[in-house]
């Protein structure tokens, strides 16, 4: 028996470390944009190798009443087998949820994602710990055995070491989990930023003269928006002034236009509430959206018979996504320039981006320049990559 469980430690050793390698890969912003075109493929062998984990876990179920009657009264041991299914069995589930996000409500994606990521961040130290604890028990052992040349049963009695190690390990856990999270916040957005941080950034765009905002929107009707926003771009972040923002309107339309800022902030505006999902399972819930109606901008450059979809430029020269004529005449599709009673920060789209709060967020083109009627379909950026081309939210 104790083979076979050496043999399932090492392959879930092996799986966790391409686990996270692969989870790294796909969660760590300023990877986006350089692992873009194999993000899909990334995604999938995480998912392929995060199934591989389940059969561990399933191979080991026959072992566990032998081997934790094994174990015997080794606390430590037990503690860290406790630990280890914990973890195991929380990213399984959690994974399972993420994987089939897209026939589950967003509610239930937004936890598993919170869950994923909790487990993983204060995994860190309790697998450093162990990785260590077991590489300087593995050398003693060797030792021992080389001295006697005989097979011993060398695991650990309950000691003031083994009692220290456990009390040490919690520690970790309860102590340095935690920072390491904090760490990891700060460096990679982990968990997100509030609106309020984003704000604070000093990335935001200086529009003059500044839209006056309606009083639905200061304070938000929406009662301000609840959530994080986890924000994610493939290129460097564009700033803008009055004097270098532009949206162009033109393609299969009667009037093209091209709207400066203080032209743009004159139009009617209406405000909307609604939610915000990424396809990766976050939300953030009730925002309170300031903007012009797209079915008006398309209204006033007159829309051509033959005009079948409209196309979205990003400010950024790479990122473009499109709409059936259909989807982007929906009553809730939005060019929006206020969130939550103020001016789009540039980190999270603005000045200026479209809203399409019906679909996953990669519709929603952030540093919106020019809106193109066409009689083709357009693949965008994130499905040429493999996204689906129609990104509906589940309710």
């Amino acid at each position: 028996m104790w083979e076979k469980l050496k043999q399932l430690h090492s392959y879930n050793a092996w799986i966790l470390l391409l686990l996270f390698i692969t989870g790294f890969a796909l969660f760590i912003p300023e990877f986006r944009g350089v692992t873009a075109d194999y993000r899909v493929s990334i995604k999938n062998a995480h998912i392929v190798i995060g199934s591989l984990m389940i059969l561990i876990l399933i191979g080991y179920l026959p072992f566990t009443r032998t081997h934790w009657k094994k174990i015997g009264n080794n606390r430590v041991k037990k503690y860290n087998l406790v630990l280890t299914l914990l973890f195991i069995l929380s990213w399984a589930i959690s994974g399972t949820v993420l994987v089939f996000e897209r026939s589950l409500p967003a509610v239930y994606s937004q936890t598993a994602l919170d869950l994923h990521d909790y487990i993983t961040w204060f995994s860190i130290p309790v697998i450093l710990y162990h990785i260590i604890s077991r590489a300087s028990f593995m050398v003693d052992v060797k030792r021992k055995n080389r001295e006697s040349n005989v097979e011993k049963d060398v695991s650990p009695k309950i000691s003031r070491r083994n009692f220290f190690k456990y009390i040490c390990s919690t520690l970790l856990v309860v102590i340095i989990g935690p920072y390491v999270y904090s760490w990891m916040k700060k460096l990679f957005g982990v968990g997100g930023m509030s609106y309020n941080e984003i704000l604070e950034t000093p990335m935001e765009n200086k529009m003059n003269p500044s839209p006056v905002v309606s009083p639905k929107s200061n304070p938000p009707i929406g009662g301000g928006l609840k959530g994080n926003f986890r924000a994610y771009t493939v290129t460097d972040i564009p700033h803008y002034t009055e004097r270098n923002w532009y949206l162009q309107i033109d393609g299969l339309v009667d009037s093209p236009h091209l709207y400066n800022w203080e032209e743009f902030v004159k139009l009617t505006r209406e405000v909307q509430v609604n939610d915000f999902h990424c396809v990766t399972g976050w939300s953030v819930k009730n925002i309170t959206y300031e903007g012009i109606p797209l079915r008006e901008i398309l209204k006033r450059a007159g829309i051509q018979k033959n005009a079948k979809y409209v196309k979205f430029y990003s400010g950024d020269g790479i990122y473009t996504d499109a709409l059936s004529l259909n989807q982007a005449s929906m009553d809730d599709v939005m060019v929006a320039v206020i969130m939550d009673g103020k001016l789009i920060p540039a980190e999270l789209g603005g000045p200026v981006r479209l809203i399409v709060p019906q679909m996953y967020a990669y519709k929603s083109v952030k540093w919106l320049v020019r809106i193109e009627v066409t009689s083709q379909p357009h693949l965008g950026y994130w499905q040429v990559r493999g996204y689906e081309t129609d990104a509906w939210v589940r309710k």
